[in-house]
């Protein structure tokens, strides 16, 4: 009975640690992406609350809490209020199946670098994932807003759009590592990364996974300039928040799951970097955190460099040429393993 108490408090106390480093990141990742934004444009950016702003995201945080939460005259106020943590739970939820690092450590070895391992890892992500997808849906139409609503349609169909192109492009890696598993997907890359063999999955997987997370040059669901702000137009206080937290939350969560298929996860860059100095010194966490954000700062950048595309050519970059490039990538990935077994 007490070995079953320890594991459930260890099981606990994991969780709180996962999502209290999840939206600290999340915080500070909104920090960063202001810096390198400004830093692209010349100026400075947030300076003014702590040293050199860095206490910026807990007086943005504030600011939300404190402000009137506004609910829209003729909004569904039920769906109005949930939908937000519709988005964020499932964003949050698949963080369970990431793994962090290959050790255990604590006494004996109780404390895993994840929180679980199960056998369909990323069919799990993808599955929440989509879930996520219903909140937005669902807050543009309960807000009673033509803008809301057009965004959370076009978010819909543009989730339809890319999902698929996303999927394709992970079979490959699937079929390669011959696992669903998020440890064993890692642990079959220890000599050589998945980019090697699938690079033109992983440029599919990145762009989907920018559509997905409705970053530029796919934020048509929330584009200032035709739709005010899309889905979220209606909301203020901490129900934006939460749309804020999950947008942020999936975007470190895509970058992870590239990390893991196709950047080798905890790995280092080479093998010889994990037992020669001095390199063996650096953490297994820290190759994984280092390629989680060469992977989101790639989506800073775009922001500021890349414009923002027409619906039309989105949905015919996702329909005619990304679907049709990643079942063509699936068909000879399929044929070569067949061929080289």
């Amino acid at each position: 009975m007490a070995e079953t108490f320890l594991n459930i408090g260890v099981i606990l106390l994991q969780i709180v640690i996962v999502l209290g480093v999840v939206l600290g990141h999340v915080a500070y990742l909104t920090l960063a992406e202001r810096k390198v934004l400004s830093f692209m444009q010349d100026r400075l950016g947030p300076m003014e609350v702590g040293p050199h702003g860095l206490l910026q995201p807990i007086a943005d945080g504030l600011k939300l809490f404190f402000k009137e939460d506004i609910v829209p005259a003729g909004a569904n106020k039920f769906i109005f209020s949930i939908a937000p943590i519709i988005s964020l739970v499932p964003a949050l939820i698949g963080f369970a199946v990431i793994p962090f690092n290959e050790a255990a450590t604590g006494p004996g070895g109780i404390i895993h670098p994840r929180i679980t391992d199960i056998n369909i890892g990323i069919l799990y992500i993808l599955a929440f994932s989509s879930v996520g997808a219903y909140g937005i849906l669902l807050g543009g139409w309960a807000s009673n807003s033509k803008y809301a609503l057009l965004g959370g349609l076009r978010s819909a169909a543009q989730v339809i759009s890319y999902e698929l192109t996303m999927g394709l492009s992970i079979i490959g890696v699937v079929l390669l590592s011959q696992s669903l598993s998020m440890v064993d997907i890692t642990m079959a890359q220890k000599d050589h990364w998945n980019i090697l063999f699938q690079p033109v999955a992983f440029v599919l997987y990145i762009i989907s996974a920018l559509a997905e997370t409705n970053r530029i040059p796919f934020d048509l669901p929330e584009a200032e300039s035709e739709l005010v702000a899309g889905w979220f137009t209606e909301y203020s206080g901490m129900r934006f928040a939460f749309y804020f937290l999950a947008e942020y939350a999936n975007m470190i969560i895509v970058s992870s799951v590239g990390a893991i298929l196709f950047l080798g996860g905890w790995h280092a860059p080479f093998h010889f970097m994990e037992t020669n100095a001095p390199f063996y010194m650096i953490s297994p966490f820290i190759w994984f955190i280092l390629k989680v954000y060469f992977i989101l700062f790639f989506f800073i950048w775009l922001r500021g460099t890349v414009p923002r595309l027409r619906y039309d050519q989105l949905m015919k970059l996702g329909w005619k040429i990304m679907l049709p490039v990643a079942f063509v990538n699936l068909i000879v990935t399929a044929i070569v393993i067949y061929w080289l077994k």
